[in-house]
């Protein structure tokens, strides 16, 4: 019989390390299922793009799979029993019961709407593909003059307020903050960032926490109020409770608490990669919930898996945080890099540049998900008959 190894979730991690195992075990020890709730795979950095209209193609997973073996079901998670080691999933076809030697948890996350009235209701958000399609009919309502609040000053609030205001001039456009704008970033990058908001005619409520929304408008905590035909709530991700229900450990905020390797320190079947992973980087501090996050964790879950399967030794490589980048339209960007304690560098590159810098960065990384071994040997190893043998090593 062969291994059953179950990928939840096909995003930027889970999409990634389902290829890399199907291109690198062989098909006649290992059957791979990955199971997603699109039947794409959806590109959450072009979320926003998509939220103001621009035409943004994703590719299917059966495509993206083509050649591989991997099994795509097209299936929501609603319970995992990593006792019984069961995932119950249900879809079109119906309800449904999968069975795993080998689970990787990559659920990533949602929008984390804080507790804040009025946000689930009235609110919109970029986390997902419906609440983009979502936003963009409702952005296309609107009429000159019509006001957007954007809510967060992270990327997602950046890059999201900058894309409606450049696509629709005609919009009254403002985020609010709730400490400095771009405070994160080094002192040229963040008067960059002003200078382009400034440009778009975008305004900045600085110091504004945003504590209940209402139909037409959003209220501030400390009483203010800020017009808001249409309130994009961009003020942080959470992931779904799923794994903590399930009994697997996970930290306070519901992420897989996990060894140096990705697994999982309660369940050893079990790895975890992307946002649902609570991961410590190479400067002993959890990586953030980000797209370079989530390649860095897939790619030690997925050698993890490889290893422990095929009884190699396990390498342990350094989770290093490298830097953002953050577009600021289609013609403009910023790319901020970090030392060791993720500060801001003192330097930064801007502009057209430093745009297609970023295109670069989202082709590449849907090349390499369907690439994932493009410049390794093509073998496809055999499972050991002693997996838990493998040794590990730091590649430090």
């Amino acid at each position: 019989m062969r291994h059953r190894i179950v990928v939840l979730g096909a995003g930027y991690a889970g999409a990634f390390a389902a290829g890399n195992l199907a291109r690198r075990l062989s098909a006649a020890d290992t059957e791979i299922t990955v199971v997603n709730a699109a039947p794409e795979f959806v590109e959450r950095m072009r979320l926003h793009q998509l939220a103001i209209g621009h035409p943004v193609r994703f590719r299917p997973l059966t495509e993206l799979f083509a050649g591989t073996g991997v099994r795509v079901r097209v299936a929501r998670v609603t319970a995992l029993d990593p006792e019984r080691r069961t995932v119950a999933v249900t879809g079109e076809d119906g309800d449904a019961e999968l069975t795993y030697d080998t689970l990787l948890y990559a659920l990533g996350s949602a929008v984390d709407r804080h507790g804040v009235p009025g946000v689930a209701e009235y609110a919109f958000d970029v986390t997902g593909l419906s609440a983009a399609l979502r936003l963009r009919e409702r952005l296309a309502e609107l009429g000159p003059g019509g006001s957007v609040l954007v809510v967060g000053e992270g990327l997602t609030g950046i890059e999201t307020a900058a894309e409606i205001a450049e696509a629709r001039p005609d919009l009254k456009v403002a985020l609010a903050a709730r400490g400095e704008l771009g405070a994160w970033l080094s002192p040229k990058a963040r008067r960059h960032l002003r200078a382009s908001f400034a440009r778009f005619g975008i305004a900045v409520h600085e110091h504004t926490a945003i504590a209940a929304v209402e139909p037409g408008v959003a209220i501030a905590a400390d009483g203010r109020s800020v017009p808001a035909e249409v309130t994009v709530w961009a003020a942080g991700f959470a992931v779904q409770p799923l794994a903590a229900v399930s009994g697997l450990e996970v930290t306070a905020d519901g992420r897989v608490v996990v060894d140096r390797t990705m697994r999982s320190v309660s369940h050893p079947d079990v790895w975890a990669a992307g946002d649902s992973v609570h991961a410590i980087g190479a400067n002993g501090r959890p990586l953030p919930m980000s797209c370079a996050s989530a390649g860095l964790t897939a790619m030690q879950a997925t050698a993890a898996i490889i290893a422990r399967l095929t009884g190699r030794e396990v390498t342990v490589s350094g989770l290093k945080y490298y830097g953002n980048h953050i577009s600021l339209g289609q013609r403009d960007a910023i790319v901020q890099m970090v030392d060791a304690e993720v500060r801001a560098k003192s330097w930064y590159l801007g502009g057209r540049t430093a745009a297609r810098f970023k295109s670069g960065v989202l082709k590449g990384s849907v090349w390499s998900i369907a690439h994932p071994t493009y410049g390794l040997p093509h073998r496809r190893r055999h499972l050991s008959l002693a997996p838990e043998q493998a040794p590990v090593r730091s590649a430090a």
